[in-house]
């Protein structure tokens, strides 16, 4: 058997369609190899959100052609749409497959007994992404408890600091039978969470279905006992949405919701949607409705223009909000966007300072919600055993949990007493002994 290696870089959308392109070669007689290994195919899945990352892909082909000289290279992903033109004049890639394809790839290649290196470059790119309902084939494979169900794609909001609209194309979704399809499907292979994501997925829309009628017709199909809702922008979460949220005992209590920055002036020139004001009620609804709720957020330090006032306004306004964790991201020049050509680019020493601030920030405010919950007990679905007898898995309101057992735990939901609170995990022991909806799962055998 032919052997395929893929590998993925930049955020959890391209892992699931990675997953999806692994299912798609091994129906066609691929053995998949881990990257690093000898191959006889390489399927990059690029990331362009910054330049760091462009570097890592060709960094990732230079590095497998050195010791399988032979591989056939694909690079697809991000970095495929936007910078087609410098893959094409790189050494030893035999295909750049842009995003309109990129689902389609498996089809493209040659067949496994006839693959070889081809003299040049094989680019097939167009710069329009389709905007019609799309349709996913097969099913995803994950070796792992919770199954991410991509349900979107694109995006029309047109932030200054992002590519991704012109990376991944304009808003559109995922055809609600297909979704519904492969939900089933993953169901059937043991899998009790999962994880819908997209780049913006409160667009959610197929045949007048929202994306919560999505999650109410998920919540219908046998075996999966969670959903939860991947990053979802402010100006997508529904009153209705909430509402479900709240009563709800299969979708996740975990809202991720960016902010990006707590100044209007910022989140003005950031193109971003909403204000100050907007995401103060959004989350404080949230908090205030949905017992326990998880809730998150992605700062963005050091945009262009950013004064001392506006960097303490975001930390004052993170402070007051009930958020229990951030992603901080500290801004770097995205060439191909607005704000690469802005003036007041901020001291990349300063931005450090700023990005330490919040990342402590956020470290407390985990903390204390992690602490909130000891001596309570809750419902945790473990993923693979850990060494020795320790077991981790995650509650519902998305708590990293760990305890000692000598059971495979794998893949139930068990309820466990949290009796400590660490940094970004909580400590606890079960309460039972017997397992809650346990269904085997091919993939742990």
């Amino acid at each position: 058997m032919k052997r395929a290696t893929l590998h993925t870089l930049g955020c959890r959308l391209n892992q699931t369609e990675t997953a999806h392109l692994a299912s798609r070669l091994i129906s066609k007689g691929y053995r998949l190899v881990e990257f690093g290994e000898p191959t006889d195919l390489l399927i990059l899945n690029t990331c362009s959100v910054t330049q760091d990352a462009e570097r890592d892909s060709r960094r990732a082909v230079r590095s497998t052609l050195r010791h399988s000289p032979r591989a056939f290279v694909a690079v697809t992903g991000c970095y495929a749409q936007t910078g087609m033109e410098a893959l094409r004049g790189m050494d030893g890639i035999d295909m750049v497959v842009g995003s309109q394809f990129k689902m389609a790839l498996p089809d493209l290649l040659p067949s496994p007994d006839a693959l070889s290196k081809l003299p040049s470059s094989r680019i097939l790119h167009t710069r329009r992404i389709a905007r019609e309902e799309f349709v996913l084939d097969g099913t995803a494979d994950f070796d792992c408890t919770r199954a991410t169900l991509k349900v979107q794609d694109g995006c029309d909001v047109m932030c200054t600091f992002c590519i991704i609209p012109f990376a991944r194309g304009r808003s559109r979704s995922r055809s609600l039978t297909d979704v519904l399809r492969e939900a089933g499907e993953l169901a059937a292979k043991g899998h009790k969470e999962l994880v819908l994501s997209g780049v913006n997925i409160g667009e959610y829309e197929s045949g007048g279905a929202k994306l919560v009628d999505l999650i109410k017709l998920l919540e219908l199909l046998p075996g999966i006992e969670r959903i939860r809702i991947s990053s979802i922008e402010p100006t997508t979460v529904t009153d209705e949405l909430l509402d479900h949220m709240a009563k709800s005992n299969r979708l996740c209590r975990h809202l991720h919701v960016p902010l990006q920055s707590g100044s209007d002036v910022m989140l003005k020139a950031m193109n971003r949607p909403y204000g100050v004001e907007y995401y103060t009620r959004l989350i404080e609804r949230a908090a205030r409705l949905i017992p326990d709720v998880c809730i998150g957020t992605d700062l963005l330090v050091g945009f262009p223009g950013e004064q001392p006032e506006q960097h303490e306004a975001t930390v004052s306004l993170v402070s007051a909000l009930p958020i229990a964790y951030c992603h901080v991201f500290p801004y770097s020049a995205r060439p191909g966007t607005p704000a690469a050509k802005m003036a007041g680019q901020v001291p990349a020493a300063t931005v450090a300072e700023r990005t330490a601030n919040l990342t402590g920030l956020s470290r407390a405010k985990r903390l204390t919600y992690y602490r909130r919950f000891i001596g309570r007990s809750l419902p945790v679905l473990f993923e693979r055993p850990g060494k020795d007898s320790e077991r981790t898995g995650l509650t519902d309101n998305y708590l990293r949990v760990r305890i000692s057992s000598d059971e495979d735990l794998a893949n139930t939901i068990r309820p466990v007493e949290i009796t400590a609170a660490l940094d970004g995990l909580a400590l606890g022991h079960l309460l039972s002994s017997t397992p809650s909806g346990t269904m085997p799962l091919p993939l742990f055998a």
